[in-house]
């Protein structure tokens, strides 16, 4: 593994064929709207969306990333029932995630006890990068790393994979 991490948007810009996202966890913090939500605001009011520019540029950065033909998907391994943090992702993810060009799927945590899964969240670039993100016990951000180590990304490649094919697409998996 490398201390250095590549610039993010460099890094999914360097993506030629795909970007793969996976997320372990039940709760990743607290957000202006997700705290909104909790409070019983809906969550499709319009002003809730009127993005900030770390979102409007994220946004920018996955539309473009599939608009040169880069398959985008990101899976999720959620518990059930659903803490409250993933009830609200999944609330949102047609708006933020799957309006992109992202393809999402959910694969219940019961459902992966047979898979061998990396310890924490991560992209996958092209089969031959991991950027591994490391969050807090409270679900805040606590740094990364990557690796093009080709054992690494093999296994990240391989539990990917098993996820992918297992997990339920958004449009079919409710909560």
């Amino acid at each position: 593994m490398t201390p250095s991490v590549p610039d993010f948007g460099a890094l999914l810009r360097s993506a030629e064929r795909s970007a793969c996202h996976l997320e372990m966890r039940d709760s990743y913090g607290e957000d202006a709207v997700f705290a909104d939500w909790r409070a019983g605001l809906p969550v499709e009011r319009s002003e809730a969306y009127e993005l900030p520019e770390e979102y409007a540029a994220w946004a920018a950065l996955v539309r473009e990333t599939v608009g040169r033909g880069v398959q985008v998907r990101r899976a999720r391994v959620v518990s059930e029932p659903a803490s409250a943090y993933i009830r609200w992702e999944h609330a949102i993810t047609d708006r933020h995630n799957v309006a992109l060009g992202e393809q999402v799927r959910w694969l219940p945590r019961s459902r992966a006890s047979d898979l061998l899964l990396p310890g924490n969240d991560l992209w996958l670039v092209d089969e031959r990068l991991v950027l591994f993100h490391w969050f807090t016990g409270d679900g805040e951000w606590a740094g990364h790393e990557s690796t093009q180590d080709p054992d690494v990304v093999k296994a990240v490649t391989a539990a990917f994979e098993a996820v992918w094919e297992r997990a339920v697409p958004h449009a079919q998996y409710t909560l």
